[in-house]
């Protein structure tokens, strides 16, 4: 069997046994992008209850985030861990966010895949599987996202005889599983 047949095997047998995960769980595209800063290195109940203090501060916009002070920013996403961290992350993603795209994702999915990415991951505090997790989740991009689980899986499997790097895994993926936004969300989730 071929290594794509053989991948896409794989997928359906994880999509009939486990479903559709319907992952990115958020309400919009810039709930997306928080969730995706605020889950690094971190579990995702604790971004959950990140995401509802921005939500119960009533702040779950990009204008009006990008308005407040980064320290009143770091104590609302506290329960994330790295706090004053992440929020100078998102402080720099929103900058950006304003500067380039002036708030709009509609703007950002314009852009050409390959130089998006490039800016995104141009932006202090995010990094490749942020950014892939922005351009699939919330823009619909296709980009597959490869995180410690991905990793690990599929050295376990024997697919490659050493940790492999992210760009690796990522050529992997994309290399051979068709480019749909549908199959590298749920191979990921």
């Amino acid at each position: 069997m071929s290594l794509k047949k053989e991948l896409i095997s794989l997928f359906d047998k994880l999509l009939s046994s486990f479903g559709p995960r319907n992952w990115w769980p958020a309400d919009s595209k810039f709930e997306v992008v928080i969730g995706a800063i605020l889950a690094q290195n971190t579990a995702w109940k604790n971004v959950k209850k990140a995401i509802s203090n921005i939500k119960n501060n009533n702040l779950m916009n990009p204008e009006k985030l990008y308005l407040i002070e980064e320290n009143v920013l770091a104590e609302i996403v506290k329960t994330s861990g790295y706090f004053r961290q992440k929020a100078k992350k998102i402080k720099n993603f929103l900058k950006f966010f304003k500067e380039k795209y002036d708030f709009s994702f509609e703007k950002m999915a314009l852009q050409k895949k390959d130089i998006l990415r490039k800016e995104l991951i141009g932006v202090w505090g995010i990094g490749e599987e942020t950014a892939d997790s922005i351009l699939l989740y919330a823009l619909n991009i296709p980009s597959f996202v490869v995180d410690s689980y991905t990793k690990r899986i599929f050295l376990r499997l024997g697919y490659f005889n050493k940790e492999p790097d992210y760009f690796q895994l990522k050529k992997f993926f994309e290399d051979n599983l068709p480019e749909d936004v549908y199959i590298y969300n749920e191979f990921h989730a």
